[in-house]
């Protein structure tokens, strides 16, 4: 019998401890063809395809109770639920429907002997939050279309980071520890077997970061934990040759990345292409573009290409009212044709079946990396690559570093100081106090801190600007503070040096002992007469006097040490 992972341990979503069970369930399939043998699509009749994602998101708030400093963390899926009357939160229902549906859609378009596809990408945060709401009907419908033999070569999991956090401004052991819960989790509720299939990966906001050494860890991160291809936005890379955006961005890449110290590392890269707009897949704009397109050349092959688009699955009332009679429609008219709906594993898998390989994928790299490339040598190390960069700072003042997304236009990092100040300093100390001293993963302690971390870094809190959303990322900073300070105690900690299952027994590449790390530990407990803060359902709130003193600096991801003064964002 197949071992399987509590979906909570003492009342926290189960996100670290059986990195052993993560690592062998994705080991054992990472050579296997999985979806090409399980659909009936002809790959050599067809002339195209498409494929389509749904992102899913809701962050969690500490919002269960009058007092911010003593409010339990909760959805905030539940929020709107509990409180209708404020804003939109009327969309509640709505939104829980949208996150259940496919899981109704899908049984119901087999069944009539069609072919439906499509992709998910949900949260950790959004996950747990429906479980912790007592959404089990969701959670059950999508169960059924994920396990089901009958029902799953129709459904594509895309990973993600657990928290919904931004690849370029989170450090990069952070980003890995969210990339890694996300898996924890994900085999937590829907099995160690489902996890196995899960092999391509849609980062928050599409977030591809542009600076060399946090991209090459960005990629390192994703193969290190058995992606096979990421999803990127157009605007978000560039022709290594020329720095110009993908002349054929319906074909399958490779996004190459170059670190300062001179290594390389590659990924397929699958383009999304357009903007942020849910209409794209609403109106299925995806399946109508691909129908007016030919098989392209490629090494020799003339393969279909494949027309790729993502966007929230819930958000805005054409998504929530046009999308599934439209759906239907498509997948109804698709099914058979020459340009079939296809998912990405199942397309990659066809095409590599035809003799084409990875490395006969025309190449890609992140944004504006020519420039810098152009000036420097790849392994002219990391101050050569700072002086390269503010020279170019200071020659074009769009020239950026923060990374490209689907909302070039929105900040994550400018004017959000007070939130990114107190984020980079619990980082840092998390790093020093449970990392560094060997707290293993499976600890209680290392759990509550993980999860208070991780939920601290979502993007929404670096979206809307200042004021509630801001108040929320500092408090769950604050308690986060608060749980590695007062909670994580000698007894708990491994004896120096023993290896740290997350990080694969070492310290990531290129980040020393005075770099960023995120965990996660258990219920706090606070010795006799040291009471610190008094224990909530599983999270500990922290007295107001008792804000501890912080670690010592991280190491930023987009400059190398510590976060600039400023930034904004967009909504997640």
């Amino acid at each position: 019998m197949q071992q399987s992972i509590p979906e909570t341990v003492d009342g926290l979503p189960n996100i670290c401890g059986r990195e052993d069970l993560i690592d062998e369930a994705i080991r054992k399939n990472a050579a296997a063809s999985i979806f090409a043998g399980e659909g009936h699509i002809d790959f050599n009749g067809i002339n195209s395809a498409f494929a389509i994602a749904l992102h899913m998101h809701q962050p969690l708030i500490p919002a269960g109770g009058g007092d911010l400093r003593s409010a339990t963390i909760i959805s905030n899926l539940k929020y709107m639920a509990d409180n209708q009357g404020i804003g939109d939160n009327y969309n509640a229902g709505a939104f829980r429907g949208c996150y259940k549906r496919m899981g109704e859609f899908i049984p119901q378009l087999l069944g009539e002997g069609k072919e439906p596809r499509v992709m998910l990408e949900y949260s950790g945060t959004l996950l747990y939050g429906l479980r912790q709401m007592g959404a089990d009907d969701v959670i059950d419908s999508l169960k059924n279309i994920t396990g089901n033999p009958a029902l799953r070569h129709a459904v594509e999991w895309l990973g993600c980071p657990w928290g919904h956090a931004v690849a370029p401004s989170t450090p990069v052991q952070d980003f890995r520890l969210h990339v890694r819960a996300w898996q924890h989790y994900f085999a937590a509720i829907f099995g160690l077997d489902a996890l196995a299939r899960v092999r391509g990966f849609s980062p928050s906001e599409m977030a591809l970061p542009s600076h060399p050494d946090v991209a090459y860890d960005f990629v390192k991160t994703l193969r290190e934990c058995g992606y096979r291809w990421v999803l990127v936005q157009e605007h978000s890379v560039e022709d290594p040759a020329t720095g110009a955006h993908p002349r054929h961005k319906h074909l399958p890449h490779r996004l190459v990345c170059r670190n300062s110290g001179g290594k390389e590392i590659s990924i397929v890269a699958i383009i999304k292409t357009q903007g942020s707009d849910t209409k794209l897949v609403a109106q299925m704009q995806p399946y109508y573009e691909a129908k007016g397109l030919a098989r392209i050349e490629l090494k020799g092959r003339h393969v279909p290409p494949l027309v790729t688009q993502i966007a929230d699955g819930e958000n805005g009332g054409v998504m929530m009212n046009e999308f599934p009679p439209k759906y239907f429609e498509v997948m109804r008219e698709c099914s058979g044709s020459k340009t079939p709906v296809m998912n990405v594993s199942e397309y990659l898998e066809h095409l590599f079946n035809t003799g084409i390989t990875e490395h006969d994928l025309p190449e890609l790299q992140p944004l504006f990396q020519k420039r810098i490339w152009d000036r420097i040598e790849p392994g002219a190390g990391p101050e050569k690559l700072a002086t390269a960069i503010e020279g170019l700072k200071k020659e074009d003042n769009r020239f950026s570093m923060e990374g490209g997304s689907w909302t070039n236009n929105i900040s994550w990092v400018r004017g959000y100081d007070n939130l990114l100040g107190p984020m980079e300093k619990a980082s840092a100390l998390f790093y020093e106090k449970v990392i560094e001293p060997g707290v293993p993963s499976s600890d209680p302690h290392y759990r509550n801190a993980l999860f208070h971390l991780l939920t601290s870094q979502t993007s929404c809190y670096r979206y809307w600007g200042e004021g509630t959303w801001t108040d929320y990322g500092r408090e769950i900073v604050r308690r986060t503070a608060a749980i590695i300070n007062f909670d994580i105690v000698p007894s708990t900690v491994k004896k120096h040096g023993e290896a740290h299952s997350v990080h694969g027994g070492k310290q990531p590449e290129g980040h020393k002992h005075t770099a960023v790390v995120a965990h996660a530990g258990h219920t706090p407990v606070h010795p006799a007469g040291g009471m610190h803060g008094r224990a909530i359902g599983k999270q500990v709130i922290a007295h107001e006097k008792d804000e501890p003193a912080q670690g010592g600096k991280p190491s930023h991801p987009v400059h190398g040490h510590a976060l600039p003064k400023k930034g904004k964002k967009k909504a997640a």
